[in-house]
């Protein structure tokens, strides 16, 4: 790989007698990794796991496999698995991944959570943000509204409000140089300046977003110490009750540049591509939150509608908040802010369409659903997942009672079908349809 000479001489001054290691890693191969899913009920043997860490391993996984199309497992090199791990949520908090897509962050945060508290995962571009909710959706949690907005709307909604801050801020990309040789090209010696500017300003914002008692985690995947450890302390020299909280150093992770409480991932060291993470503890006396929630909105004929389905279909009761919009159902998780005037990517989990007397289950709800929680669901073979999976009906070999069935494959939901007799109508989103290898 060609490194800029700028880019060169700036870690050879820094790094010193390491540099030599450290630039030649960049002729080398980048760490492919993934993450397995624990909100699935039917889990897999993987090889190779990475050490210390509850869900990953190293290796490549397929988009057209089943374990992928279930949301078993999740794509994520091992640095930036590292951003969760060192967050790693408390059951019942309340998080933000405030710069989020797509979703690697987001996913893992949900891994630790297990469908309690809220996870509000912000992405402010429209084309990353579809791709945030296609990985969310396919996660199958029931705790998480993805937002598309700026930082600065969502402070004001989210005032104090959350436990956990995650930001993985815009950066240079450095340390995804190996992965995404593009991102060479964009480099230059001021880049990091630049972007130190818009880090601050959402910082801002966050931090006005955090509860007292909170807890923030900032990282990027660059190596540049004006976006590390400058943002760091710039953080401490402004916030008198922020204190840094030392993150232990495994897998080769080092200590930041003159701040050994931070982590920095170099790929000389660490077995994966680059990272830096700082974790802050808010050291403010807890508050009580005061805030207007949102509110119920269904029409009589439309809870009707659910509590008929669910009632027929589900074996557990949904714990949250419903809310119609248009004629879609959604279900929030409770204590949520009003969030009308906010841009809404996902609203919840999305259980269904009403179609004038019926409701129609969602592919998500199918997905979020575990098999011991429906009444009925079939089971498909190999051969039939790639058939349904390319969009085609499935021909079964024996005769059902008509009506709506989970999906399973491998033992994991795959979304909701209509079966007629003996045919299981299609209903995989064509959006997400895919010839199987």
């Amino acid at each position: 790989m060609t490194l800029p000479q700028a880019f060169i001489d700036k870690y050879s001054d820094l790094l010193g007698k390491e540099a030599p290691a450290f630039l030649t890693s960049f002729n080398q191969e980048a760490v492919s990794a993934f993450r397995t899913n624990p909100l699935k009920a039917a889990q897999q043997d993987f090889a190779d796991p990475i050490p210390y860490t509850l869900w990953g391993h190293y290796g490549k996984i397929s988009g057209k496999s089943a374990a992928h199309a279930t949301g078993l497992v999740y794509s994520q090199e091992p640095a930036a698995q590292m951003v969760a791990q060192i967050a790693a949520p408390q059951k019942g908090a309340r998080v933000l991944d405030l710069a989020a897509a797509p979703g690697g962050k987001t996913t893992h945060l949900l891994s630790y959570l297990e469908n309690t508290g809220i996870l509000v995962s912000n992405e402010i571009n429209s084309k990353r943000s579809k791709i945030l909710v296609e990985n969310v959706e396919r996660f199958g949690a029931r705790n998480v509204v993805v937002t598309q907005e700026s930082a600065a709307n969502l402070a004001k909604v989210f005032k104090n409000y959350f436990d956990l801050i995650v930001f993985d801020g815009p950066c240079s990309g450095e340390g995804m140089f190996r992965k995404d040789p593009a991102a060479v090209q964009y480099w230059h010696e001021n880049y990091s300046d630049e972007l130190a500017e818009l880090q601050k300003s959402i910082l801002t914002d966050a931090i006005d977003m955090l509860a007292c008692g909170g807890t923030l985690i900032y990282s990027t995947c660059t190596w540049a110490p004006e976006e590390n450890e400058a943002i760091a302390n710039w953080l401490l020299e402004t916030y008198d009750f922020l204190e840094l909280l030392p993150i232990p150093k495994q897998n080769g992770m080092t200590e930041g540049i003159g701040m050994p409480e931070a982590a920095r991932m170099y790929p000389h060291y660490f077995k994966g591509e680059g990272q830096f993470v700082v974790k802050f503890c808010d050291t403010r006396p807890v508050r009580t939150l005061r805030f207007k929630e949102g509110k119920y909105n269904l029409t009589r004929n439309q809870s009707d509608l659910w509590q008929e389905f669910s009632k027929k279909h589900l074996k557990i009761k949904l714990s949250g908040l419903l809310q119609v919009f248009g004629d879609q159902l959604y279900l929030l998780p409770l204590g949520l802010p009003d969030l009308k005037n906010l841009k809404i990517a996902r609203n919840g989990l999305h259980l269904g369409t009403f179609k004038k007397n019926r409701f129609e289950p969602s592919f998500a709800l199918g997905v979020a659903l575990k098999p011991e929680e429906v009444t009925q669901s079939i089971t498909l073979t190999e051969k039939q997942f790639k058939d349904y999976a390319a969009g085609n009906i499935v021909v079964l070999d024996y005769a059902l009672s008509n009506g709506w069935y989970q999906i399973l494959v491998q033992g994991n939901g795959l979304g909701f079908a209509k079966v007629v007799a003996n045919t299981v109508k299609n209903y995989y989103p064509k959006g997400l349809r895919f010839q199987a290898e």
